[in-house]
């Protein structure tokens, strides 16, 4: 399966969604999208973020602190 593809069919998020798994705020959150530390997308206007990019930027943020 290839990057597009996989990102395709991944789990889609809300900004809600993605506030309620990272504990942030919304600000924080498109905070994050507009700085590029969290990937997201928008479908008709509605801005979505994949499931795994919310993994991506924890994993990072832990590698950041060790």
């Amino acid at each position: 399966m290839t990057t597009a593809t996989a990102t395709a069919t991944a789990e889609l998020l809300t900004v809600p969604e993605v506030m309620a798994r990272l504990k942030l705020g919304r600000s924080k959150v498109y905070d994050l999208i507009r700085s590029h530390r969290l990937v997201s997308i928008k479908i008709d206007g509605a801005r979505r973020i994949p499931a795994d990019a919310v993994r991506e930027f924890v994993l990072g943020q832990l590698e950041e602190a060790a």
